[in-house]
């Protein structure tokens, strides 16, 4: 499994795009030792056979090289519209030292908008706090990619304290915005600024906006698993800081972890029972864990969706 890039190694804040490229080529070159080694390194040209499709258009050099079916794509065929959302809250920046959610996200989105480029795929860009503050329009050319990155490397060069979260407004807002049949992948902490059970009925109604629209919705629930859901502190005094509203709170980790974790781990099931109700796939996403997760399970929700 690829770890983080680690931003001492790559200037990513300036080379989003090489590094969106290098991980992807290592991901594509990986997939050929794993069990996905199906999805071929020509999947920009081709689709899976589905029967009933012309005999004439299937790839039977590739066939020879997989064992499995494809048919070649031609440009004139409809390709997957994405729509790529990210939350630029401040609880985002956490950890502030260091390699961060808002990192992790922003080069994971980067790294699909290049592999939905390499597929001829057309992809959009969300951004919001507890509003949305962009919102583009899904298209597949390189000028629309290279705007993209000139938005996401604008974020990572940025760093906004007590700015707080609204999911549930900003999916009601996109969920009219975009007018044709998406896949809409969202990367979030899953924090809101007001976390009650209000929150949560109003998140879900929201996604089911999305739902109803008839958009697919895979959500990335990006989290430091160390710290924010393990809680692996030093057994000593802390002052914790909510980084949305700047309220501080000093006590000794031995006073709060037990009931910080039974909280988190209830939170964290609620949102996924209710996620596997409202048939939305949600992917733990550890800034730890590096970016194949995330590419793995993209091409698997694509290749369901074709």
């Amino acid at each position: 499994m690829d770890s983080p890039i680690d931003e001492q190694d790559l200037h990513f804040n300036s080379n989003l795009d090489l590094l969106a490229r290098q991980v992807v080529e290592g991901f594509i070159t990986g997939l050929h030792k794993s069990p996905f080694h199906g999805f071929s390194v020509e999947f920009a040209e081709h689709r899976l056979y589905n029967p009933g499709d012309n005999v004439k258009n299937i790839d039977w050099k590739l066939y020879a090289r997989t064992d499995k079916l494809f048919s070649k794509r031609y440009e004139e065929e409809t390709n997957l519209r994405c729509q790529l959302i990210i939350d630029v809250s401040s609880s985002m920046y956490f950890p502030l030292k260091g390699y961060n959610k808002l990192n992790f996200a922003v080069q994971a989105a980067a790294a699909l908008i290049y592999l939905l480029k390499r597929q001829r795929d057309a992809f959009g860009l969300s951004l919001f706090t507890d509003h949305l503050q962009l919102n583009t329009t899904a298209k597949s050319t390189t000028a629309h990619q290279k705007y993209l990155f000139t938005h996401l490397e604008q974020i990572l060069q940025s760093e906004q304290m007590n700015q707080q979260t609204n999911l549930e407004s900003a999916l009601h807002q996109i969920a009219d915005l975009i007018h044709k049949r998406s896949l809409v992948v969202i990367f979030s902490d899953m924090l809101n600024t007001l976390q009650n059970e209000d929150h949560i009925e109003g998140l879900f109604s929201a996604l089911q906006h999305l739902k109803f629209n008839k958009h697919e919705v895979i959500i990335f629930n990006v989290t430091d698993k160390a710290k924010e859901v393990d809680f692996n502190f030093e057994n000593r005094p802390y002052e914790f800081v909510d980084m949305e509203t700047g309220a501080t709170l000093k006590t000794h980790t031995s006073k709060v972890k037990d009931a910080y974790l039974s909280r988190m781990a209830g939170y964290r099931r609620t949102i996924q029972l209710k996620c596997t109700q409202y048939k939305i796939d949600m992917i733990d996403a550890d800034i730890a864990a590096g970016f194949s997760p995330i590419l793995q399970a993209y091409l698997i929700k694509r290749q369901k969706l074709n």
